[in-house]
C-alpha cells in the first residue's frame, strides 16, 4: 500500500501542498480531482521523487520510506509515474521504449510476463513494435507510455492527465484499459480532468483545493454528490488526437 501522511511541498514562499494525506492499495484506482493549480501534479512529483520543492511529511510504500530514496530507487521500490505529456523516448522504437521500462533489477525477473501483459492490453503495440514513437498518434503514444511504466513491474502506477488531448473514443478506451490494469492487481493513482469517466472506473476519490485535501469518498458517492457534480462534472475536455 502507498501511504502519504501530512505531505507538504514548498517552492520558496509558495506552499503547493499543505498536510496532504492519502492511500492507494494494490488492486484499486484512486482519482484526485481539483482545479488547475490545486497541487495535483506537485503531489505526484513529490511521491515520484522528482519534486524541485522542499518536502515534509511521510511517503511510504509497503513499509519502505520513499522520502529517503532517489527517483530511480523509488521506481525500484514499486512506484512508476507517467507524467502529463507522456515522456516517451520519441526517437526510439516502440519496442525499445517498452524494454527500457524493464531496465531496473526489480523488473528484469518478470520482463517476459509483464511484456505479455502489456501486449495483451495494447495489441497494437506489437504491430507497431518497429515504429519510431514520435511518429505515432497521441493515443498510441499514451499506450507506449503506460506500457513502458507497466514494464517496471510497479505496485502503484501514477498517471497525470492521461486523457489530455485524446479523442472521446480514445478516452473511453484508455479508461477501460486502466480498469483492466486494476484487475491485474496494480494500484492506480490518477489525476484526471475528465472527472466523470475517471470516477466511473475508480474505487475512491479525493478532492484537493489550494494544496489541501478537502474531501474524500467512494467514487460512487462522489459521482452522485451535487457539489462534486457542480464543480467537476459539468463538462469533459480533450482535443482530437
Amino acid at each position: 500500500m502507498l501511504e502519504v501522511k501530512d505531505l507538504t511541498v514548498s517552492y520558496g514562499l509558495h506552499q503547493a501542498l499543505r498536510g496532504v494525506s492519502l492511500s492507494v492499495s494494490r488492486g484499486e484506482i484512486v482519482v484526485m480531482l481539483g482545479a488547475n493549480g490545486a497541487g495535483k501534479s506537485s503531489l505526484l512529483r513529490a511521491i515520484a521523487g522528482i519534486s524541485e520543492g522542499q518536502l515534509g511529511g511521510q511517503v511510504d510504500l509497503s513499509g519502505t520510506d520513499l522520502r529517503t530514496l532517489k527517483s530511480d530507487r523509488i521506481v525500484e521500490a514499486g512506484i512508476t509515474f507517467v507524467p502529463e505529456g507522456r515522456g516517451i523516448f520519441g526517437d526510439l522504437t516502440v519496442w525499445e521504449n517498452l524494454l527500457l521500462g524493464a531496465f531496473l533489477p526489480r523488473a528484469r525477473a518478470r520482463e517476459k510476463q509483464n511484456l505479455e501483459a502489456v501486449l495483451s492490453l495494447f495489441p497494437k503495440l506489437h504491430d507497431r513494435r518497429d515504429q519510431i514513437a514520435r511518429t505515432m498518434s497521441g493515443g498510441e503514444q499514451q499506450m507506449v507510455a503506460i506500457g513502458r511504466a507497466m514494464m517496471s513491474d510497479p505496485e502503484v502506477l501514477m498517471l497525470d492527465e492521461p486523457s489530455l488531448g485524446l479523442s472521446p473514443l480514445l478516452c473511453q478506451e484508455l479508461f477501460q484499459n486502466l480498469a483492466h490494469i486494476r484487475e491485474a492487481g496494480m494500484g492506480v493513482l490518477l489525476i484526471e480532468q475528465n472527472a466523470k469517466q475517471s470516477l466511473a472506473i475508480a474505487d475512491r476519490g479525493y478532492l484537493i483545493e489550494n494544496g489541501e485535501i478537502i474531501g474524500q469518498n467512494s467514487a460512487e458517492a462522489m459521482l452522485s454528490d451535487p457539489a462534486v457534480q457542480a464543480a467537476y462534472l459539468g463538462a469533459s475536455h480533450g482535443a482530437q488526437a
